[in-house]
């Protein structure tokens, strides 16, 4: 009988620099470490509700039912190994890659697109790391998502463009450092306001993303010569707003306030009320200008 798809978040866990652990402390104490470590992570895998489907060398892959699972299950991975340090002893460390989306589960295994795209997100994880995808973040509660931050674009094999990557905080030093940190009850009332000639759009906590480009995926669609297909995109951050550019021609703002900036690959926490422009300096009368307002 023919596999229908479901949907799942598909789990990867890797034991980082394995290969100079073996080095170090010789193959039978590094086995030792590597077969404890994995231990640990398919324990914190099934106590958040998750399936082990198979460990692979130093890494183990598993299943969720949901976004939200995945992100406990995988801060609580770090956090278990970063505790679990034998005194006079290399340091085990970990990165972490997940995906919410389409798979076949069949005689125990799991197969289809999320899996691909799971592995390349763990393969660009870093040693100490969580990443996932837009589509995965998407999903999640809204708190959650409030500690997830982009971070890059990349390739998928098999897949048409790019997908976009992020980062999810489990540090709290990390969290400390994340622009637009506040008191989560004080910051769900914060919002921007996006016009672009009839178009309204508002960024909260409910809707914490915004893209604008010239390609017709964009939530802010503009159709200029300048602006790229994935031009910026607009995040909600623990109740502020950060512009990211991802562009070629770089993105400008103007604030109410005369105070200009372009930035090209970079980040920028919007405040008080302004126009964005693609490509072109900022002028609040240019056609294509977006206008935005900020509110706490």
């Amino acid at each position: 009988m023919e596999q229908s798809p479901v949907s799942l978040t598909i789990l990867f866990a890797d034991i980082s620099g394995s290969t100079r652990l073996y080095e170090v402390l010789g193959d039978v104490r590094a086995r030792e470490r590597t077969s404890q470590c994995l231990s640990v992570l398919t324990d914190v895998i099934q106590r958040h509700g998750g399936t082990v489907i198979k460990t692979i060398g130093d890494e183990v892959m598993s299943t969720f039912p949901h976004a939200d699972t995945a992100v406990q299950a995988a801060c609580a991975m770090q956090e278990t190994v970063a505790a679990n340090v034998i005194p006079g002893e290399t340091p085990l460390d970990i990165r972490v890659g997940f995906h919410y989306g389409s798979a076949l589960v069949e005689a125990g295994d799991v197969f289809g697109d999320a899996v691909n795209v799971a592995a390349r997100i763990v393969a660009l994880a870093k040693a100490r790391q969580i990443l996932t995808t837009r589509q995965t973040v998407e999903t999640l509660s809204p708190m959650l998502r409030t500690s997830t931050r982009y971070t890059d674009r990349t390739p998928v094999k098999g897949k048409q463009g790019e997908i976009d990557v992020y980062e999810v905080i489990w540090r709290e030093d990390d969290l400390t450092r994340m622009e637009g940190l506040a008191i989560p009850g004080a910051s769900s009332q914060a919002r921007l306001s996006l016009h672009f000639r009839e178009q309204e759009i508002e960024v909260n906590q409910s809707r914490p993303v915004v893209t604008i480009g010239r390609g017709q995926q964009n939530d802010i669609i503009v159709l200029d010569n300048l602006a790229s297909r994935m031009h910026a995109r607009i995040e909600y951050r623990r109740g502020k707003f950060v512009l990211l550019d991802q562009s070629t021609n770089g993105t400008y703002v103007l604030t109410q306030d005369g105070e200009r900036a372009y930035l090209r690959r970079e980040e920028l926490i919007l405040k008080g009320a302004g126009v964005i422009t693609l490509g072109r300096a900022a002028d609040a009368e240019a056609p294509e200008a977006i206008h935005f307002v900020c509110q706490s």
